[in-house]
């Protein structure tokens, strides 16, 4: 199953990053954090991925076309200096890089990449810089059962430093209340779709808002419940919480390292 990737974003929250990189490719130990969705995918079998590129193109580019296997991965250095690699990330990825402009909304980046998914009966999105453990498969075959054209994974509305406030007659505050206490959730930004998606895009429109809506008005969007780990990459304290949990060595957004034993890159 095919994976589209919005990646075009400046992160302008992360200004001092950004400046040079694009929000993708902000390094969470060896690799960017784009690198830890992309394998997270794999790790489930989807290993085909569309990248909609937009905002310095040229930086994710260039990382994937001189990527170097060594850099997170064990070798063994011989004499010649020839490498021999006891294990890799990338090699059996395909990746389509297409550039849907710097300043493009999400819902128009996936209309532009509509050719790229010719002959799909489902596909799979998200954004570049999220990290989750939600067991991938257990939500593909929801969304098959189910039937319906969209879905995303819904998580709880926790890590925010607002509180609700509930009023009464004449603005009396009556309540204040954290947004996980309220059983509020919000979308995770993991998604799954069928084709008939690009049916309720209209040329202009946000993927999230217009065609959501018109989802919802005819029962064709499902949200599943995810409450394990789930953590954006929105401000330079998530960056420093993310490579605190990388260097723990098993970050809890990478199963493939249990199974491989290994360290996170």
């Amino acid at each position: 199953m095919k994976v589209v990737l919005f990646c075009g974003g400046q992160g302008l929250r992360l200004r001092e990053s950004s400046d040079v990189l694009p929000k993708p490719m902000t390094r969470i130990g060896y690799r960017p954090i784009l690198w830890h969705v992309m394998r997270y995918y794999a790790h489930y079998g989807h290993s085909d991925f569309v990248l909609c590129l937009g905002y310095r193109a040229d930086v994710i580019k260039d990382y994937f076309l001189h990527y170097d296997e060594a850099v997170s991965n064990d070798f063994v250095l011989s004499p010649g200096r020839q490498v021999e690699h006891l294990r890799t990330d990338i090699a059996d990825w395909r990746i389509t890089f297409a550039d849907t402009g710097a300043r493009t909304l999400i819902g128009q980046r996936l209309l532009r990449v509509r050719n790229h998914l010719a002959g799909e009966d489902m596909f799979l999105a998200t954004y570049g810089d999220c990290l989750t453990d939600v067991p991938l498969d257990q939500v593909i075959e929801q969304f098959r059962a189910s039937g319906r054209v969209g879905a995303f994974i819904s998580v709880p509305a926790k890590g925010y430093p607002f509180h609700l406030v509930e009023f009464g007659a004449d603005d009396r505050v009556t309540g204040v209340r954290d947004p996980v206490d309220a059983g509020l959730r919000i979308n995770g930004g993991y998604f799954v779709f069928r084709p008939e998606i690009f049916d309720y895009i209209k040329p202009g429109e946000e993927l999230v808002e217009e065609p959501f809506r018109r989802l919802i008005s005819e029962g064709q969007l499902l949200a599943v419940r995810h409450d394990g780990y789930w953590a954006p990459m929105d401000t330079l304290r998530d960056v420093h919480r993310l490579e605190a949990e990388a260097e723990s060595g098993r970050p809890p957004w990478a199963p493939w390292l249990a199974q491989a034993g290994g360290a996170a890159s």
